[in-house]
């Protein structure tokens, strides 16, 4: 019998199932060949994808340490702005304290209005007709009695009164902050509400009343309004000249601190 007789000879599932046994040996044998390179593959990157993972885990950990620090960092500074801003509201305020006191600033409020005017009485033959005139000493009278009495702020005929004002005589008439004035002069000043009662039960003020309105005729009058405006300082407030005060610890050869301006 030939070869091809005997091929047919063979019963056809004989065939069939040979040949899925031979293509199911192929599948296990390539399963096999695949396994081996994966497995090589997993047990080979597994410790650096390991050491990677830690490093990223120490970093995010250093990191958030880092965020902790910085906003402790900012909870100071956000501190220290607080008290900056107390500080500066501090300073403001004395700095406003400092330019009522100069003057610089306009006021309104209570207070009083004294108004001085010339004597009309006639003057006698041995008489000085300056005693019977309005002087710079009877403003300054009137102006240191209102301090005392604690005006906060005064102005003669709209000028305001300040640390370096002058009040002289220049003829019959004032010269103050640079400004010529002349009666009636109206001492405007601004205080507490009881400030008339203050002045009026000043001893000074009446000991000045008698002397130059009893003793001289010159007119002297209060009066109370509602309130009282008084302007600003409106002079130069520029240092022209300076020098440092005497201490006993300073040295006779100590430069001075600053020279007259030319």
């Amino acid at each position: 019998m030939t070869a091809l007789a005997r091929l047919r000879a063979i019963p056809s599932w004989q065939i069939t199932l040979g040949v899925a046994l031979l293509a199911l040996g192929f599948l296990i044998a390539a399963q096999l060949a695949s396994e081996g390179p994966r497995v090589r593959y997993t047990t080979q990157e597994r410790t650096p994808l390991v050491e990677t993972a830690n490093e990223l885990q120490s970093q995010q950990d250093d990191l958030k340490s880092r965020i902790l620090g910085l906003r402790s960092q900012i909870q100071g500074v956000e501190g220290q702005g607080a008290g900056s801003a107390d500080l500066v509201r501090q300073l403001n305020g004395k700095l406003e304290q400092a330019r009522i006191a100069a003057g610089l600033i306009a006021l309104n409020g209570t207070g009083i209005v004294i108004q001085l005017d010339d004597s009309k009485a006639p003057v006698p033959p041995d008489g000085s007709e300056s005693d019977y005139l309005v002087g710079s000493r009877d403003i300054r009278v009137v102006v240191r009695e209102l301090w005392r009495a604690g005006a906060e702020a005064i102005a003669v005929n709209g000028e305001r009164i300040t640390p370096t004002s002058a009040i002289i005589d220049v003829g019959s008439s004032l010269l103050i902050n640079s400004a010529y004035l002349t009666p009636p002069y109206q001492v405007t000043a601004l205080g507490p509400s009881d400030l008339y009662d203050r002045v009026s039960a000043s001893a000074g003020f009446v000991d000045f009343v008698r002397a130059r309105g009893e003793g001289y005729g010159i007119q002297i009058s209060l009066a109370e309004p509602d309130a009282v405006d008084l302007p600003a300082y409106i002079g130069t407030v520029t240092l022209r000249y300076s020098r440092p005060l005497a201490s006993p610890s300073a040295e006779p050869s100590r430069p001075p601190l600053a020279s007259p301006r030319p």
